[in-house]
């Protein structure tokens, strides 16, 4: 089956960086849309980046300039990179992907499988 798979989370002091990664895991044929979305305590998650049909990254406008996502499709593999990081960017960060698989013979579609999250804290 499919199974995603978020990683790179941990502590950062202001200003610093952290880099996330979310693997799409299972007999993957193609990824076409795949988002980072975040949620901080008591709040409603954002999303933070994504990539559609295949495109080009997208980055939310307030973050852009600090977040950029990239791709390595060989990998299945999309990345997170947080610079000038600032307490308000602590949350659980999730990734959510869909596309295609093959199960068996057979070419079946997946959409919006979640990871785990994994949690960025960004504090002195």
């Amino acid at each position: 089956q499919v199974q995603v798979v978020e990683s790179g989370g941990g502590l950062a002091q202001p200003g610093g960086s952290l880099r996330l990664s979310c693997e799409v895991r299972g007999r993957i044929s193609s990824i076409d849309d795949v988002a980072w979305y975040r949620q901080a305590p008591g709040k409603e998650r954002e999303l933070v980046a994504e990539v559609k049909n295949g495109g080009s990254p997208n980055t939310a406008a307030s973050l852009k300039g600090r977040f950029t996502m990239s791709r390595d499709s060989p990998k299945n593999t999309v990345y997170l990179q947080m610079n000038s990081l600032e307490p308000t960017d602590t949350a659980v960060y999730y990734c959510s992907a869909s596309g295609l698989y093959f199960e068996g013979t057979q070419i079946r579609k997946f959409v919006d499988f979640w990871g785990q999250g994994t949690q960025v804290t960004v504090s002195s």
